[in-house]
């Protein structure tokens, strides 16, 4: 039974732009998929469609259920979202420390004093240097790599199923792109939670997930196995997002 069962999915904006059409995929609990795709194919909207917050300007066709759930599920408790730009999902007058302490609190009604313990344990989990001191700092005085270890700890304090990492490592240099994937993929592995990783890069997509989704023009071209869909893509598009990473295999061997 799956965590997530996405059936006849389409998302229009307007009148004019279908950003999604007619997407089947399933989700296995504890499981990492990929969706990879240039601007404009969709995989953004697929994100947020799972997580229920598009747009009042969009129009869904289609069910997003949860099989294992056996309810719709909650945003911050069982799924934790992680945006592309970390500044624009943080509190610019809240102490960092404070706001992934409220997630806890609000989610899991757990205490105040227990949400700030948890929210230390948390920025510490994430290898923020000095978690006790850096609790009590606001957004602006963070790097952008330490605002999204921060986003991330608030994605995850009220132990979601399911972790939506959209663009998430898009605004950053090239090494922290690693130590962030490297960083998702711990705490994936560490909680058991379910990955969808919303990505245009195809080679941080095979470091880390089990399988990708290729988007192009709103459609699913190609769903497989990650080892399988470099070994032998089945669509044009995919041989050409593969052909623009000549060390993609290098890449993954190492992210084995």
């Amino acid at each position: 039974m799956p965590l997530l069962s996405i059936r006849g999915l389409g998302v229009r904006y307007g009148n004019n732009v279908q950003a999604l059409d007619g997407v089947d995929l399933d989700l296995g609990a504890g499981e990492r998929l990929a969706i990879i795709g240039e601007s404009g194919s969709g995989k953004s909207t697929l994100a947020r469609a799972v997580a229920a917050l598009l747009p009042p300007t969009a129009t869904l066709q289609g069910k997003v259920t949860w099989p294992e759930l056996g309810r719709v599920a909650r945003n911050g408790r069982d799924i934790g979202f992680v945006f592309q730009d970390p500044a624009s999902s943080l509190d610019p007058v809240i102490s960092v420390g404070d706001q992934v302490a409220e997630v806890a609190h609000v989610n899991l009604d757990m205490a105040w004093p227990a949400a700030r313990r948890l929210a230390g344990e948390l920025l510490d989990r994430v290898r923020l240097p000095e978690p006790a001191l850096l609790a009590s700092a606001y957004p602006h005085q963070l790097s952008g790599g330490q605002k999204q270890r921060v986003a991330i700890a608030a994605a995850i304090a009220a132990g979601p199923r399911l972790l939506i990492a959209d663009e998430a490592t898009s605004a950053l240099d090239t090494i922290v792109q690693a130590e962030i994937v490297a960083l998702i993929r711990r705490l994936v592995d560490e909680d058991g939670m379910a990955l969808l990783f919303v990505s245009h890069d195809i080679a941080l997509a095979a470091n880390l997930a089990d399988r990708i989704a290729v988007f192009r023009h709103g459609r699913m071209v190609e769903l497989a196995a990650t080892g399988d869909l470099i070994a032998a893509p089945v669509s044009d598009y995919t041989r050409a997002l593969l052909g623009a990473h000549l060390g993609l295999g290098a890449a993954l061997g190492a992210g084995a």
